[in-house]
């Protein structure tokens, strides 16, 4: 069963997908982060499954947290970011939200995806 929450990590230097990067998923409540889940995206970058469970999947803050240094380590890259954080809100009322990441060496960019 596909998650409320999705994502996507193309790598924008290779053109190619990101596949094994950890993403960490967290709720923010009263100022406090809390794990949800962890996973490993997949040979097409993904992860589109087991991110979120539906009854944690409530209006609020989240946060995905993106591994990204030893990808970059295992594709003979430089890595300028660590890791990349992206922190989005989940309005009522809503049944998805899919938050890709675009990422190279020394920059990246996000969207909210459909």
């Amino acid at each position: 069963m596909r998650s409320p929450i999705t994502t996507h990590v193309l790598d924008t230097a290779i053109g190619k997908p990101a596949a094994g990067i950890r993403v960490e998923l967290f709720a923010i409540r009263d100022g406090q982060s809390y794990l949800i889940s962890e996973c490993i995206t997949d040979s097409d970058g993904r992860v589109t499954t087991g991110l979120i469970p539906e009854h944690l999947f409530k209006p609020g803050i989240f946060r995905i947290q993106f591994a990204v240094e030893s990808y970059f380590a295992r594709v003979a890259a430089e890595c300028f970011f660590p890791e990349v954080a992206i922190t989005f809100k989940v309005a009522p009322n809503q049944t998805h939200y899919h938050v890709p990441l675009l990422l190279s060496p020394f920059g990246y960019s996000t969207y909210r995806g459909s």
